[in-house]
């Protein structure tokens, strides 16, 4: 019985630090350079994109230094969770995708979905009609916004392009694409095009 002891403290000191972990992904321009100890981001400027993910054991709050070339900001992490931090000088946009299901045939989509479709990525670059009831996101730069609180879903960050995610026994992944404000704004000027046909086939 005495040995068991220390292991069941273990359990309940890796439950208690688990609770309260605030995982953040940073997205950056050039570089990102984390450093948990003293709570601190710096962004370093460069070519290319880095992406960093760091735990935060910290129970309550949490307030971190975003250092950047003009300057400190303060990132408040409220609670738990997955948080995604924009360090990039560009608003990123992201929602919950259903990368688990299965691939429908290919259908036509009708002018007036086209449409629907259009409004829907006109309202996202304009902030409307984003909450995380809908689970869709609207991150300014040097920002970061809570995303789930499932430390282990996947975050997809712009410009990638992966459109699958292996499953975990029977589970569907919990996976959150992103993409940059340009991206969708190139993606609403594709699907105008488009309108111009009278049918279009598409891949569901």
């Amino acid at each position: 019985m005495k040995n068991s002891i220390p292991f069941l403290l273990l359990i309940t000191v890796f439950s208690a630090c688990s609770s309260h972990t605030k995982r953040i992904m940073v997205i950056a321009k050039g570089s990102a350079i984390i450093n948990t100890d003293t709570k601190t981001i710096t962004l370093k400027d460069g070519g290319g994109t880095d992406e960093k993910t760091a735990d935060f054991n910290q129970s309550g709050a949490l307030n971190i230094e975003l250092k950047k070339e003009d300057g400190t900001t303060t990132i408040n992490i409220a609670d738990k969770g997955l948080y995604m931090l924009n360090g990039k000088n560009d608003t990123i946009i992201g929602s919950y995708q259903q990368y688990g299901a299965v691939p429908k045939e290919t259908k036509i989509i009708t002018q007036a979905e086209l449409a629907k479709d259009i409004d829907s990525l006109i309202a996202l670059t304009e902030n409307k009609n984003v909450s995380s009831a809908n689970k869709n996101y609207f991150i300014l730069p040097y920002h970061a916004v809570k995303i789930t609180d499932n430390i282990d879903a996947f975050i997809v960050a712009p410009y990638h392009r992966m459109t699958s995610i292996e499953k975990q026994g029977n589970a569907d992944p919990e996976v959150y694409r992103f993409w940059s404000i340009k991206e969708i704004r190139e993606t609403i000027d594709h699907l105008k095009t488009m309108t111009k046909k009278s049918a279009t086939p598409i891949n569901n």
